[in-house]
């Protein structure tokens, strides 16, 4: 594994809050431990990202496996390792299937996602690869939400986006910080021995090409 370029801050040195929300995140997962842990360097940063995603992600009037949806599309795309290997446990029991991970980078064809939801991947695409937009994008987006939901979806994409974007250069990595609990990870990753093996396959998603065709032929 390469060299991790920011420590994690040891539980010792946290206060009791911050203790409490490092042990609901090994607990329930999304954010794990780890980079909770990264960004306890800055109290300010760790409260004000546990915060926003509890307040965006976990709640808030948009439908919450959308937004997961959308956060496994931005994982694809940037190659964020770390935040690609989790899993919403409230999104994956009972709304989402781990087979519509697989399709996301070509949602518009895949038959796995309902007209809705490929309406949020169309909206997390255009964001992330910052695609132009025209009446026919925006008629598609008011058709499938109110724009209460779509100001929370692009919010919260704009942070899961950047966060997953800034997580991807520190080389951390799961069942490092609180380990022994396989809390939100995704499927054959639920311990250090199986992530090493899952990623160690050819078929490992972080392998394979996760750029657009409308990506591709604009490069």
């Amino acid at each position: 594994m390469s060299k991790q370029r920011i420590s994690y801050i040891p539980l010792e040195k946290m206060d009791d809050a911050m203790r409490a929300e490092m042990e609901r995140c090994a607990r329930e997962g999304t954010p794990r431990p780890e980079s909770s842990a990264v960004r306890a360097h800055v109290p300010a940063a760790f409260w004000s990202f546990a915060n926003s995603w509890r307040d965006i992600f976990h709640t808030g009037v948009c439908d919450h496996a959308i937004k997961e949806l959308a956060r496994l599309y931005v994982s694809r795309s940037v190659k964020c390792e770390f935040c690609g290997n989790q899993r919403s446990i409230k999104a994956f029991t009972g709304k989402l299937e781990e087979a519509q991970a697989d399709d996301l980078i070509n949602f518009e064809k895949s038959l796995k996602y309902t007209d809705q939801q490929k309406a949020a991947l169309a909206y997390a695409e255009a964001i992330t690869w910052r695609l132009e937009t025209d009446d026919a994008f925006w008629e598609r987006m008011h058709k499938h939400f109110s724009e209460p939901e779509l100001v929370e979806l692009g919010c919260f994409i704009a942070l899961t986006m950047g966060q997953q974007s800034w997580l991807r250069l520190l080389n951390i990595e799961h069942h490092q910080v609180m380990a022994g609990t396989g809390a939100s990870m995704a499927p054959g990753f639920e311990t250090a021995e199986a992530l090493a093996k899952a990623k160690a396959s050819p078929d490992y998603w972080a392998k394979q090409d996760a750029s657009p065709t409308k990506a591709k032929s604009a490069a």
